[in-house]
């Protein structure tokens, strides 16, 4: 069933959304490369490799709908140069909430117009954004942990980028 124009809108202002978040993650791979932190660097490039597969998500569900997937204007990052660990991470978890909150928007505005064939699809993407919430936190938590302990970042960052990475193209399910 094809969806409104106007969800359709709404679905490629997510789209977009999902582009400007993975351009974040990259600006902020970007900060933990300046400080020499290759692992955190590899796990933050991971999290843009994934906001580019769930962007793809929607393309496909909007383009599976006979609808018109498009990409809007993609915002510059807003990330400000030497940022912490600690702000790496709070900065991400801001951006996660943003995302979680444009979903459940989305969400709604579906259900408002009895749009169920978009359900499975935005279910799936709470609970991935409650995961990305859950996971970002307690990152924030341990990186608190460790305060100022160098080699407590050390391992921190030999964690994170031991994560097995995945295409952009790949089925996130």
């Amino acid at each position: 069933m094809k969806m409104s124009n106007d969800l359709e809108k709404k679905f490629q202002e997510q789209i977009t959304l999902e582009f400007e978040a993975s351009m974040t993650y990259r600006q902020l791979a970007i900060e933990a490369d300046e400080q020499d932190l290759p692992g955190i660097a590899a796990w933050l490039r991971h999290q843009a490799d994934e906001e580019i597969v769930h962007a793809n998500k929607f393309i496909q569900h909007v383009s599976d709908r006979d609808n018109h997937a498009a990409i809007g204007a993609i915002k510059a990052p807003g990330v400000t140069p030497g940022l912490s660990v600690l702000e790496i991470f709070e900065a991400a978890l801001a951006h996660e909430q943003k995302v979680s909150e444009a979903i459940r928007e989305l969400y709604r505005s579906a259900d408002k117009e009895g749009d169920y064939d978009s359900r499975p699809l935005l279910n799936w993407f709470v609970d991935e954004q409650i995961e990305e919430e859950a996971t970002a936190s307690e990152i924030i938590g341990r990186v608190k942990l460790i305060g100022d302990d160098g080699s407590g970042l050390l391992r921190l960052d030999s964690e994170l980028g031991a994560r097995p990475t995945e295409s952009t193209e790949a089925d996130a399910d």
